[in-house]
């Protein structure tokens, strides 16, 4: 049976580590929790389950923060855990069984991310597999009969155990600041973090946090070399900016450049809002269409799915149309059981 450090990053959780760590802590060999500046009793807390308590000067990188637990750890696999996740009985007995059936050949256990939708997160779906458990030491293999080479792939499995993500508060904020902070300080986002920072913006992005991500999207989108899919990103959030502005003339320089390269449910959602705003129902439900039916999205899953077909049942509502409204309401319907 292989053995497990918990290794965790926490910062004032006094209301929620004991959950968390009730659900874990005996299936666990080692339990290192470093704290980032608390000022509540969440280390007070950590301190009954373990001695391995550790003190980060918070540096605006959760990076560093894990990779400092990291370091800490001994044993065989390491369980990176946030404070509000959650094993219930029937996942604790699968996490049981898988480690004591884990193979050493196995790097990454994936585990589903369950609950994901709850106050609001940046995500399009509400379960979907994360990587959670990896191999402390990584053996490398040769493989290959002839032109042999070295394995840098890592052996993942993607396990039934299903954690429950358990938020008190949505982060969106927090991370849109660390977003225009990274940005500010000249460091630049990574092609990851730009998809991140577009999708948190569109999903949970306040006015004053659209508005301060105009220049840097109007700036990236005409980089040399940009692709397709960055382009539709960066219009999607520019589309959203003009219309939070009421700037027609940006709306329409965006989105028809959207529509030139190869546009998108977000861009077409933006128009229906556009033209609903403007009282021209039938483009509107043109532009609704569009987003639930001829474009897929490219950031928010539901602006082509829920945001659209509810923009087709307003509009026909309004029309007087209601046969018509009817049958989006009931494809609606359909896609959410899907």
């Amino acid at each position: 049976m292989v053995s497990i450090s918990l290794c965790m990053i926490v910062k004032n959780e006094e209301a929620i580590l004991r959950r968390c760590l009730d659900s874990v802590a005996d299936l666990m060999d080692e339990i290192i929790i470093v704290d980032t500046g608390s000022v509540d009793g969440t280390k007070a807390i950590a301190a009954e389950y373990t001695d391995k308590i550790y003190d980060f000067a918070w540096v605006d990188d959760f990076s560093a923060a894990r990779n400092f637990a990291f370091s800490k750890a001994s044993m065989d696999y390491i369980y990176s855990a946030d404070a509000d996740e959650v094993l219930n009985q029937e996942n604790r007995e699968r996490f049981r069984v898988l480690k004591e059936s884990l193979i050493p050949e196995i790097e990454i256990v994936q585990m589903k991310y369950g609950n994901q939708m709850h106050l609001g997160t940046v995500y399009n779906f509400d379960e979907e597999y994360r990587p959670k458990l990896f191999k402390r030491l990584r053996e490398f293999r040769w493989i290959e009969p002839i032109h042999e080479t070295i394995q840098t792939d890592p052996v993942v499995y993607d396990s039934d155990i299903v954690i429950t993500h358990m938020p008190t508060s949505a982060h969106g904020s927090r991370d849109l600041c660390a977003f225009r902070k990274q940005i500010d300080a000249g460091m630049g986002l990574s092609r990851r973090l730009r998809e991140m920072y577009a999708r948190e913006l569109l999903m949970v992005g306040e006015r004053e946090d659209l508005l301060a991500a105009e220049n840097y999207f109007a700036q990236l989108c005409c980089e040399e070399g940009i692709s397709v899919e960055e382009s539709k990103e960066c219009y999607s959030v520019l589309t959203r900016i003009a219309m939070e502005k009421e700037d027609a003339a940006m709306l329409m320089k965006y989105a028809l450049k959207a529509v030139l390269t190869e546009s998108c449910s977000e861009v077409c959602l933006e128009l229906g809002h556009f033209y609903e705003r403007a009282q021209d129902l039938e483009e509107a439900s043109i532009w609704y269409y569009n987003a639930a039916f001829e474009t897929v999205p490219v950031l928010v899953k539901a602006a082509g799915d829920e945001q659209a077909l509810e923009g087709l049942i307003h509009i026909y509502e309004q029309m007087g149309l209601t046969e018509q409204a009817e049958s989006y309401r009931q494809e609606l319907l359909g896609r959410r059981e899907a």
